[in-house]
């Protein structure tokens, strides 16, 4: 395993922000860690990182132990926290030259691996740029390119697309998809869902400094019993109607939400239930705006496991 941590605790003035944390990250696979801010998530990265000693457990990382050996982990891996670490007054190129001398590279080195991670990262065209003139997408997909400057065997991602666009989005998960692809281990915290879905091989669910759950994000959706039938009425006054015709029809109450005149409810045979509620609605004189079966998402997943965690 090229990350593997176990019972990681770590406490601030007597709160846990890790208790008893596990973690298993094969080489060459993206992780994510999916949770809410407070979940512990960071503090795990920190952790890992050697930016933090724990109070308890043990931590290995590319093959060295986070504690003792914190110069070896530093050596193999590379960070990119929530906040840029970038000059803004430089340009792209420039600051990458800097962090490769800043990492011991020699000038001329340091040059050709600039000009290398602009190529791959989408940015030749604007290295001479200076990075104050650059997008948010472009800034992420610089600090990614600064964070190979040693080519790493791993890569720490710490919620690495917060506060950006759905285009800037886009474009930092590709380019996390084209590490991947050149061998590298990618451990992504983050509090986006849909990230966690579209880049993650394996998933840990974390909630109060501990991982609740963990697998592939179809396994996950599995927990929620596969899929779920949506149905939107016409009318607020049919909703309660309605919710009755679907619990005889499918044999489960569904879950209402009465401001989107919508339900919801699991379902073993998508095409059978789908085709027994629309015949029952249309019986019953019921209006249905729209219905549809579909996958569980990542949210329902989550709040399903915390408040199971929560109740029991």
């Amino acid at each position: 395993m090229e990350i593997h941590a176990r019972g990681l605790v770590k406490a601030f003035r007597g709160a846990r922000a890790l208790d008893g944390f596990d973690l298993a990250v094969p080489a060459g696979s993206v992780h994510g860690l999916l949770g809410p801010n407070g979940a512990g998530k960071t503090t795990a990265v920190r952790v890992l990182t050697t930016l933090l000693r724990p109070d308890g457990g043990t931590a290995r990382v590319a093959g060295h132990d986070a504690v003792s050996e914190p110069a070896a982990v530093k050596a193999a891996i590379g960070l990119l926290g929530q906040h840029a670490a970038l000059d803004e007054v430089l340009s792209g190129r420039q600051n990458l030259e800097l962090f490769g001398r800043l990492h011991h590279l020699g000038a001329k080195e340091a040059r050709r691996r600039a000009g290398e991670l602009l190529e791959r990262f989408g940015l030749a065209e604007t290295g001479s740029r200076p990075v104050s003139g650059y997008s948010g997408g472009m800034r992420r997909r610089l600090d990614l390119a600064v964070c190979l400057i040693r080519s790493p065997r791993v890569l720490f991602l710490d919620e690495p697309t917060t506060g950006l666009d759905p285009r800037a989005r886009a474009e930092v998960w590709e380019s996390v998809r084209s590490l991947v692809g050149g061998g590298a281990t990618v451990l992504l915290t983050t509090q986006y869902l849909e990230e966690a879905d579209r880049l993650a091989d394996r998933i840990s669910v974390v909630d109060s400094g501990r991982v609740i759950a963990e697998g592939t994000a179809g396994q996950l959706k599995d927990l929620l019993g596969g899929d779920r039938l949506d149905l939107v009425v016409r009318e607020h006054g049919e909703l309660e109607r309605a919710a009755r015709i679907v619990e005889r029809a499918v044999g489960a109450r569904p879950a209402a939400d009465a401001d989107a005149r919508r339900l919801g409810v699991p379902v073993a045979d998508r095409i059978g239930a789908l085709t027994s509620v629309m015949r029952a609605l249309q019986e019953e004189g019921i209006g249905v705006e729209d219905i549809a079966v579909r996958r569980p998402t990542l949210d329902e997943v989550f709040l399903h496991l915390t408040a199971a965690k929560e109740e029991s």
